[in-house]
């Protein structure tokens, strides 16, 4: 008995050694079935994640990297298919309709377009630095100096000059065609000049008008006649230029404001009317420029003289080369 006691303990740790031989051989032979796989996932913004795994559907290695997909995500292949040949999972955003719309724009425009312009627009790019002179276009400032007056007119007191710069452009031309352009440096050349407008009243009377005159904080009124009157003489004095006409009847208004000429009158047209001061007196050649036969700047002048505007503080002037002074339209005035 005791021999075949110890026989039986040999024989239970061998079949207990085969037991766990064909545990560890099974474990050998799931680990073998179980195969590695590189598998690279792109997401919806470009990015490449390369994981290993043994799982072989969509949804086990997305849940494996703790990918979730967005309501406006797909995925390709689908979430319930196995993985590709390629090992590749692509995760996109929806975006099927604006694709097809963008697919047909192609298609059509595509049809008309030639091989020579589908060319040309891949040509490179050049870039130029270019050098232009810009006009600066001058302001116009109105100065209200009526006073209440209920007809009014605008005088110009100041013509208005365009300025001018130089500026320097980066420029981009693509097929000599420009595409972009960016301002470097600006340089001005000359400031632009503001245009001066005044609003005066209005004090030319009609012709039906009686000869009169009347002065009242620095304004002198006329009759139509007598306006016409002084136009000639000034035209007669000087018409080159609005300037030189307004120095001739600026002469006489500061006459006509001085205590020292005081006895040749008290406005303009007196002084001009003053014995062997003016062309009045001293021939009659002034009468063919009557009834408006001057130009329109020198009417503008003498309106603008008897509202008060003036271009020098002279009393006297000469035809030029007769004396020394200020030139201003064919006159020497001191």
């Amino acid at each position: 008995m005791k021999i075949a006691k110890k026989a039986i303990l040999p024989i239970k740790k061998i079949i207990g050694i085969c037991l766990i031989l064909v545990f560890i051989m099974g474990i050998g032979v799931v680990a073998n079935n179980a195969t590695l796989n590189n598998v690279k996932i792109i997401l919806s913004n470009g990015y490449i994640m390369n994981v290993t795994t043994t799982k072989t559907t969509v949804s086990e290695i997305l849940e494996e990297n703790h990918i979730i997909l967005l309501p406006e995500e797909s995925v390709i292949p689908s979430e319930e298919s196995s993985l590709s040949d390629n090992n590749t999972i692509r995760i996109s955003k929806d975006e099927s309709q604006t694709e097809v719309v963008e697919v047909a724009d192609t298609t059509e425009a595509s049809a008309n377009v030639t091989v020579d312009e589908l060319l040309q627009s891949y040509d490179s790019i050049i870039e130029k630095i270019e050098t232009v002179q810009e006009t600066i276009p001058y302001e116009t400032i109105t100065k209200d100096v009526s006073n209440g007056a209920t007809t009014k007119k605008d005088t110009v007191i100041q013509q208005g000059e365009d300025g001018l710069r130089e500026v320097t452009y980066k420029v981009k031309y693509q097929n000599d065609v420009e595409i972009e352009r960016t301002e470097i440096s600006s340089t001005i050349i000359k400031e632009p000049v503001n245009k001066i407008v005044e609003v005066r009243r209005n004090t030319i009377t009609n012709r039906s008008s009686k000869s009169s005159v009347s002065y009242n904080n620095g304004v002198w009124t006329y009759s139509a006649a007598d306006f016409d009157l002084l136009c000639a003489i000034t035209a007669q004095e000087c018409s080159s230029s609005y300037e030189g006409a307004l120095a001739v009847i600026t002469t006489a208004c500061n006459r006509a404001e001085s205590s020292k000429w005081a006895s040749k009158g008290s406005d303009p047209l007196s002084q001009y009317k003053a014995p062997g001061q003016f062309c009045y007196s001293i021939d009659s050649h002034w009468k063919k420029r009557l009834n408006g036969n001057y130009s329109s700047a020198v009417k503008q002048a003498v309106t603008d003289a008897l509202n008060g505007k003036r271009n020098h503080n002279y009393l006297s002037f000469r035809a030029a080369g007769h004396a020394s002074g200020e030139y201003i339209g064919g006159n020497v005035y001191f």
